[in-house]
């Protein structure tokens, strides 16, 4: 699939040269930095690692009872007043190597860790705001609807492309 894409949008990789040296850390961050400009589950899944807070999801889900209403008032407060508290939207980007020898920046792939408690926010607010759509919306905008994300709109897309040049005299 990823091919097709490619060879559609006539995409091509540049390698980056990086030196291997005591200034990667720098590097690294300077190079994922645009994920400070990103704003960073009902459920919680005790196997999700810790994100920057340090507090694990089976902690979490073990005082629940005793969190529920602190996390109540917390939400319904961020809610009411359009402020999410910075704690939650404090990440910690991992690098994670793609390949056993890495040799430049692009061969490490950046796992963002966030706060379990925001993940959970978040599914609050999603869930909230598909109740309030239109059965209306477009079947297309694969972001509102269940059990679909971005890989369904890839295939999507790439199927309507794809089919669509199968007729002559065509492009896309």
């Amino acid at each position: 699939m990823w091919k097709g894409i490619q060879a559609i949008t006539n995409y091509k990789t540049t390698p980056s040269a990086c030196e291997s040296d005591a200034s990667l850390p720098d590097a690294l961050n300077d190079f994922y930095a645009w994920f400070d400009n990103v704003q960073r589950s009902t459920t919680v899944n005790p196997r999700k690692s810790a994100g920057p807070d340090n507090i694990p999801g089976r902690e979490l889900r073990e005082c629940a009872d005793q969190l529920a209403d602190v996390f109540t008032d917390i939400f319904n407060i961020s809610l009411t007043s359009a402020v999410v508290p910075t704690c939650l939207k404090t990440m910690t980007i991992v690098p994670v190597p793609k390949k056993s020898t890495v040799s430049c920046l692009n061969d490490y792939c950046p796992i963002a860790l966030t706060p379990i408690m925001m993940k959970c926010f978040k599914r609050l607010v999603m869930r909230h705001i598909k109740t309030q759509l239109p059965h209306s919306l477009d079947p297309l905008q694969f972001a509102y609807h269940p059990n679909r994300s971005m890989d369904d709109a890839i295939t999507t897309t790439l199927h309507l492309s794809l089919t669509h040049l199968d007729n002559k005299d065509t492009y896309v």
